[in-house]
């Protein structure tokens, strides 16, 4: 007897095992993802509280969606002495396989809201679902 499974095409698209060790100190250095598919769009969403807009870098190289985040290190942190400090806002970078011929990577667009940034891919017209309608004879 033979099963068949549904392929989940985002099961290989996150790729983060290229990363030399994620987690520093028992804590990930990585932002927590969700990925959601709907007729139009793939849709990526990364939970990254605190941050400025402008210090996002998305682009897609060799289908490859790479979003990364720099920080950059401000003296206030340094001089200031804390008895406890879980806060934390670290560099990071994140890649993802796209899907083949799926992605119009001309569209892509992305948007930072409530801690949340949400990249939007919109998926070529060959890879929408197409409704056909059929007549009763």
């Amino acid at each position: 007897m033979r099963t068949l499974v549904k392929h989940n095409p985002w099961n290989s698209l996150l790729n983060d095992s290229f990363f030399n060790d994620p987690f520093e100190g028992g804590r990930s250095n990585l932002p927590a993802v969700n990925i959601l598919e709907n007729d139009e769009n793939f849709v990526v969403e990364l939970a990254v509280p605190g941050r400025n807009k402008e210090d996002f870098n998305i682009k897609v190289r060799e289908n490859r969606l790479v979003i990364s985040h720099k920080l950059e290190a401000k003296k206030d942190r340094e001089t200031k002495k804390y008895s406890l400090r879980e806060f934390t806002s670290n560099s990071f970078e994140r890649s993802f396989t796209l899907p083949k011929g799926k992605v119009n990577t001309d569209a892509i667009k992305a948007n930072y809201e409530n801690g949340i940034l949400s990249v939007e891919l919109p998926k070529q017209e060959e890879a929408k679902p197409v409704e056909h309608f059929i007549k009763v004879a």
